[in-house]
């Protein structure tokens, strides 16, 4: 019968993917508990091979025994072992316990229990190294718009926020999926699933073409808007193998399978360049980019920007249909892209140059030629003067005995500009002088 024992837990431990070690541990804590003894004071051994199961007491060595079953006497203590002194603690065997029903059926829950908790364990395990990996799963039923797959032993839910949009689902559909997220929860680990994530895409690359799994070709990013249009940058390890071609298959071949997973999305592949720019430049695509500038993050939490200039009849072109292209060459760079037209910079430095220099020709003894004359000393607008003191101002040619009164008119130029608003005036203030500009107080 306990040979029999043995290979019955071999056999669920097969069954349900457990270590047997693990069954073994359960049946010994079950039969402990339908024992009625102490559990810090007595233990149950099951051999592994023979199935017998032994009951072992831990005992105190004292002078005068208080408790027979926790203490034993010097006398008795040494008679089962010689080197035992006062305050040691002795394990000797004790007889067979007889087990009732109801004791059976307390050590049946624990054992069930054990079991349950042993198999969520395992199913945990499985599926946490699988995040980030793609699976198969048998649609089971649809609760409130999430999607519930079975996926081995596992259930696992496909949210609404993670399905293509407008993709439609039925019970019995075979269905692949990223592993999102594995969780533990009350009722067992749940699988988070998605078909909306960029790495979907990724895991898509990797199965359907081969260069990648070969490592030939490398997916360095992807940015995607599902069920509508994504973004991928690869790049190539030998240089005589094209990424953008072994991506996209003879005749299309390999882009269209991963296309039709994906419920018709458009993929924009393009090729990964190690510089900012160029990277920008071609993630825009489409369209084609006249300049890139790259403006480094001011702090450690700011991204970096790329303001990108191109032709007029490139601009709706490079932003997309609702700003979709443009969305997505931002996800794809990590980036914060702003998109100009050649035009709208042309009126942006004109602007620059010309409000600056009106400023100046408003303060009275100032003409065209002494203006010409500021802009070269770097005093090109009221402010700057302000800043730069009336004795800077006397060094710039043609100012002479000017000095004073142009410098006291860009004072009150400033301070007109940057006097406190009245209560409900439409006025704002217009510019802002320098830091550390002296103001003239009333």
């Amino acid at each position: 019968m306990n040979r029999e024992l043995i290979t019955v837990i071999e056999q669920i431990g097969r069954e349900k993917g457990i270590n047997p070690e693990i069954l073994f541990e359960a049946l010994e804590s079950a039969l402990l508990s339908a024992a009625k003894k102490t559990p810090d004071s007595v233990r149950m051994e099951l051999d592994r091979k023979t199935g017998a199961l032994r009951l072992y007491g831990r005992k105190r060595v004292v002078q005068e025994v208080e408790d027979p079953s926790l203490e034993i006497d010097l006398a008795e203590a040494k008679a089962l072992n010689p080197a035992a002194e006062v305050g040691d603690e002795l394990e000797q065997e004790l007889p067979p316990q007889q087990f009732g029903r109801i004791d059976a059926q307390r050590a049946k829950q624990v054992i069930l229990q054990r079991v349950r908790d042993a198999e969520r364990e395992s199913i945990y395990s499985e599926f946490a190294n699988k995040e980030g990996q793609i699976v198969r799963g048998v649609i089971h039923r649809i609760e409130k718009r999430n999607v519930i797959l079975e996926i081995g032993k596992a259930e696992a839910v496909i949210p609404e926020r993670e399905q293509i949009p407008g993709e439609r689902y039925n019970p019995g559909d075979r269905v692949r999926a990223y592993v999102l997220e594995v969780r533990r929860t009350a009722k067992g680990p749940q699988v988070v699933l998605s078909r909306t994530h960029p790495g979907y895409l990724v895991r898509l690359f990797e199965t359907e073409i081969p260069e990648i799994q070969e490592g030939i070709v490398v997916v360095k990013a992807a940015a995607r808007e599902a069920g509508e249009r994504a973004k991928v940058a690869v790049a190539s390890t030998r240089r005589d193998v094209d990424p953008i071609g072994a991506c996209v298959g003879l005749r299309g071949t390999r882009i269209q399978v991963i296309s039709r997973e994906l419920r018709g999305e458009k993929i924009d592949i393009i090729e990964w360049s190690q510089d900012s720019s160029t990277f920008v430049a071609r993630a825009l695509s489409p369209a084609k980019v006249s300049s890139v500038t790259i403006a480094e993050p001011e702090g450690p939490d700011d991204q970096p920007a790329a303001l990108v200039v191109v032709a007029d009849n490139q601009l709706s072109l490079a932003i997309g249909k609702k700003g979709q292209n443009a969305r997505l060459a931002a996800k794809l760079t990590g980036m914060r892209i702003d998109i100009k037209s050649e035009s709208e910079l042309e009126a942006e430095d004109a602007a620059t140059r010309t409000e600056p220099r009106s400023a100046l020709l408003s303060l009275p003894e100032v003409s065209e030629e002494i203006a010409d004359g500021l802009v070269l000393a770097e005093l090109g607008s009221p402010g700057a003067i302000v800043h730069a003191g009336v004795d800077r101002l006397r060094e710039v040619p043609a100012i002479g005995s000017r000095a004073e009164k142009i410098y006291r008119a860009a004072e009150e130029w400033v301070a007109a500009r940057h006097a406190p608003a009245v209560s409900g005036s439409p006025e704002a203030p217009m510019t802002d002088p320098p830091a550390d500009a002296p103001v003239e107080q009333a």
